[in-house]
């Protein structure tokens, strides 16, 4: 059984990289400029994107969610929106914390069960809930891959620039 699980999350964080890979090439080779700049009438730019994904995505769910690290869980609330990218954060800082979490976020899933309990949970009961590492990696592949669509669609429209295209 334990085989089973363990090539189960060895497939899902597989998708979870792919996803992540995606992000980072959705935005590669684009200007500083270039990122920082609303394109869509909610106001995010590429690089609020990327860092949503580092600080409310990666973060969030493993190290707080999965982990129950108190620091992180502290900070939960009292950041600043992770949206809004500071003007003088190099962009090239945003892009390595993202894969800094990503990779904390990795060792996480590694020392995890795929079926033990949550640490910790950031909403009311009586909300949805995810249960178990194996919830929280689908959701987080999805809500990564949703963005990495958004980022495509955006880049599209910055530059012309396609990440796959299906001919």
């Amino acid at each position: 059984m334990t085989v089973a699980v363990d090539a189960e999350i060895t497939a899902l964080m597989q998708c979870l990289q792919r996803q992540r890979n995606h992000v980072l090439g959705a935005v590669e080779g684009l200007s500083d400029e270039a990122l920082r700049r609303p394109v869509l009438p909610s106001g995010w730019s590429c690089l609020g994107m990327v860092q949503h994904l580092a600080l409310s995505v990666e973060r969030l769910w493993f190290r707080a969610v999965v982990a129950g690290d108190p620091e992180v869980i502290d900070l939960v609330g009292s950041q600043d929106s992770p949206w809004q990218v500071a003007p003088g954060l190099p962009a090239g800082d945003v892009l390595d914390c993202y894969r800094h979490e990503a990779s904390l976020a990795d060792a996480v899933i590694a020392a995890s069960s795929a079926d033990a309990d949550l640490a910790w949970w950031p909403f009311p009961e009586g909300e949805w809930r995810l249960h178990n590492l194996r919830d929280v990696l689908l959701h987080v592949i999805t809500e990564t891959a949703c963005h990495a669509g958004h980022l495509d669609a955006v880049r599209e429209l910055i530059d012309g620039q396609q990440w796959l295209v299906n001919t």
